[in-house]
């Protein structure tokens, strides 16, 4: 008979910091589906047992399968969730974004992921999912999802810090617009960031490429300017590669555990909306804070050259449009 603690120990052991090592392997290329806890790699396990061995770890296969399986991952097969052509730097726009969060969190500094979630229809309309209740008594709703013209809609702007695991939505009730948007983050700034970041000299946002915060939006840049001349603060910006917004941490970390909070049930007021989204919780301790933002955003709001040339931005040398610092100061034409 092996005595108690014979055989061979778990690779865990003989590695304490396996578990962190394949998690940075694979840190620049996670994505997660919107609506989903589950993570997955473009990275297949051969190649994720290369990298390892090249770190000095001998491993299997077998043990990288059982690791990816605990830290959440699984093998999935493709899936139509591609938005648009794939950019031939999109990797390399990945790996600068994972490096500059990185930059940041060393250096105290916030981080943050933005985006809108899904506009909602406010009123006694069907929502997707299910959940437990009487046999024959489901909870019925509307026959069609023609927007109540009193009601209108919801319009969550979220904020997800990165290090805080925490979170702020803004929920609008009229036009998603790059004002709204950087009001968004101001606001997040004001309630939450400050007392968090007392000593903080900058922020990073990461963004998508298009909707309300898209890089090519002028009024964007233009308002972000106005609250880093308001805060004092350097606004650097990064922006996922089109048709890659899945990838956008606030997606699967956020936004998928709202829907599964409110999974099944009318959105019949915004009062009902901000309740369910505060009420969303994880496993891992996610906190979010949501208030009603009920300014009328215009559309459509054009901004000339001249206004442009004021914005004191700084390009990065990779990908300037994508990557770029605003500064607290007027700039001199």
């Amino acid at each position: 008979m092996r005595k108690k603690g014979g055989g061979r120990k778990k690779k865990t052991i003989e590695y304490p910091n396996l578990k962190d090592d394949l998690n940075t392997l694979l840190e620049a290329s996670i994505r997660g589906d919107p609506e989903s806890k589950l993570l997955w790699t473009s990275k297949s396990a051969p190649k994720i047992l290369e990298e390892l061995k090249k770190k000095g770890y001998k491993i299997g296969l077998r043990t990288i399968s059982k690791l990816l399986d605990v830290m959440g991952y699984s093998l999935q097969a493709n899936k139509k969730t591609k938005e648009g052509n794939s950019h031939p730097d999109r990797d390399k726009q990945f790996e600068n974004i994972n490096a500059k969060i990185k930059e940041f969190q060393a250096a105290g500094q916030p981080v943050i992921s933005v985006d809108t979630k899904k506009k909602e229809l406010i009123g006694n309309y069907k929502n997707v999912g299910k959940e437990y209740s009487k046999k024959g008594s489901p909870i019925e709703v509307n026959g069609h999802d023609f927007p109540d013209k009193e009601l209108g809609k919801a319009v969550p702007y979220g904020v997800y810090d990165l290090a805080q695991n925490e979170g702020w939505v803004n929920v609008g009730i009229n036009n998603d617009t790059a004002e709204f948007a950087a009001a968004s983050i101001r606001r997040w700034w004001e309630v939450m960031g400050k007392k968090q970041y007392p000593n903080a000299k900058k922020i990073l946002v990461a963004a998508d490429s298009g909707g309300s915060n898209g890089y090519r939006i002028r009024l964007w840049k233009v308002e972000l300017h106005k609250f880093a001349k308001e805060m004092g603060l350097e606004i650097s910006v990064v922006h996922f590669p089109p048709g890659t917004s899945k990838w956008n941490k606030i997606e699967h970390r956020m936004f998928s555990f709202i829907s599964l909070n409110w999974r099944a049930r009318p959105l019949t007021s915004i009062k009902l909306v901000i309740n369910l989204i505060e009420a969303t919780t994880t496993e891992t301790g996610l906190k979010i804070r949501c208030e009603e933002d009920s300014k009328v955003y215009q559309k459509g709001i054009k901004i000339s050259d001249e206004e442009l040339e004021k914005v004191n931005i700084v390009k990065d040398d990779f990908h300037g449009e994508w990557n770029y610092t605003i500064l607290p100061s007027e700039k001199f034409l």
